[in-house]
């Protein structure tokens, strides 16, 4: 398995996990606290990580984009664990995680445009087949 996939199953697994743990995590606790708590948990194992590679001398290399765009990527990290937080208060996890998975197909999109990447018959027919499990999912 290269890299990249291993990376992406791990990632596919933990979000699994984080979907079920948080259902149960977030009974009788507000959705922002929850939110606010689970970034604070991620905070810390992202710096112990970091501070445990030793990368933290690399942080002076980082350009003013990179700082832009890494932040509004955090941005819409944060209103995305808002609302799938709220959305799994109010929902069964079952129903909240496909639909969560929707951001597959906006992301194919935004990586042919904004990103120029490539793309097959056999991976939109793939991301379409999974948009419409993830639409059936809602009834």
């Amino acid at each position: 398995m290269t890299g990249w996939l291993f990376y992406a199953c791990v990632s596919a697994i933990a979000a699994a996990a984080t979907a079920v743990l948080a259902k149960i995590g977030i009974e009788g606790v507000p959705a922002t606290l929850a939110t606010a708590f689970r970034t604070a948990v991620v905070l810390i194992l992202g710096w112990a990580i970091v501070f445990g590679l030793g990368e933290q001398h690399a942080l002076r290399t980082v350009s003013r984009r990179s700082f832009l765009f890494l932040t509004l990527s955090g941005l819409a990290t944060g209103v995305s664990w808002l609302a799938y937080f709220r959305a799994l208060q109010l929902g069964p996890a079952s129903r909240v995680a496909p639909i969560d998975k929707l951001s597959l197909p906006l992301t194919l999109l935004l990586a042919m445009t904004v990103l120029g990447e490539p793309f097959s018959w056999r991976l939109v027919a793939g991301v379409g087949l999974m948009t419409i499990g993830a639409l059936l999912t809602i009834t």
